[in-house]
């Protein structure tokens, strides 16, 4: 019993890092499409298995696009900090 709660938290701390501090492509995407985050998690998932892992080209791509968006808004209208 103790050995399935110590693994629990385990995959609890790795869902959460996963979910708060990889990319957000997902969360975004459910955002902006009115889908939860969680389901298309699972898509980009199950594709990967199909696919053999090209979905994660994808995944990554936009990534690289959420980020250079966010440098590019920031760039555009800087704070008072980044003065």
């Amino acid at each position: 019993m103790i050995e399935f709660d110590i693994s629990m938290r385990i995959m609890n701390k790795v869902q959460d890092f996963f979910e708060n501090q990889a990319f957000g492509v997902c969360t975004r995407l459910g955002e902006k499409m009115g889908i939860a985050g969680s389901s298309i998690r699972l898509f980009f998932i199950y594709a990967s298995f199909l696919t053999l892992g090209s979905p994660v080209l994808l995944y990554l791509s936009l990534a690289f696009l959420m980020n250079l968006r966010k440098h590019w808004r920031r760039h555009k209208s800087p704070s008072v900090w980044d003065l």
